[in-house]
């Protein structure tokens, strides 16, 4: 039976590099947001319904992401219409993911809003990246084009780190690498042996 384990923390948390930890030990890891890049490529489920909704957005055979972003700046409503279309397409991509890997014992799907989600996927646990607010925001700043702006508009639509923490059934603090590979490898045993 696959442990389907869901990993959320928030931006500048260090999820991404916690999701890589569970790859180098070999296990399966679906990525949210790799699916939407997917879906808006070319010959992508979401190509051709998100351009019918946002004209504009189409980009050759692509969505342009950055064209979408402008249109949902514009319009109050447009974002709802979006993730009409979009959500079901993700929740059949992960569907797929986890059908693919049935015979492994751990699957872990990196799913950020994980707790803001309307609809969140059936999990077995969750295991919340966590930092220190000066860490997370030194390395959210660090990024390229990263402003106190977006920084704020991006925190005041997560769910606040304490809340996930309190929600969480793992934390994988990530002030330190060896912290979080240590955190990593001891959900892993936990959930394989009971596998």
């Amino acid at each position: 039976m696959t442990y389907v384990l869901g990993l959320t923390g928030s931006i500048g948390m260090g999820k991404s590099t916690t999701a890589q930890m569970f790859r180098d030990l070999g296990h399966p890891v679906w990525d949210a947001d790799e699916a939407v890049h997917r879906l808006y490529a070319e010959q992508g489920a979401a190509v051709a319904p998100v351009s019918a909704m946002f004209p504009t957005a189409l980009s050759g055979a692509m969505i342009d992401r950055a064209a979408l972003r402008q249109v949902l700046a514009r319009d109050d409503q447009a974002l709802a219409r979006l993730e009409a279309i979009v959500h079901p397409l993700v929740a059949r991509d992960r569907q797929d993911f986890i059908a693919m890997n049935a015979d492994a014992p751990l699957v872990v799907l990196d799913i950020p809003l994980l707790f803001e989600s309307a609809s969140p996927p059936d999990l077995d646990g969750v295991a919340v990246v966590s930092t220190d607010a000066t860490t997370q925001r030194d390395r959210v700043m660090a990024r390229p084009g990263m402003t106190d702006d977006s920084f704020a508009m991006i925190l005041a639509r997560q769910m606040p780190d304490a809340d996930k923490r309190a929600r969480a059934d793992w934390i994988i603090p990530t002030d330190t690498l060896q912290g979080a590979r240590a955190a990593v490898q001891q959900i892993v045993s936990e959930v394989t042996s009971h596998a």
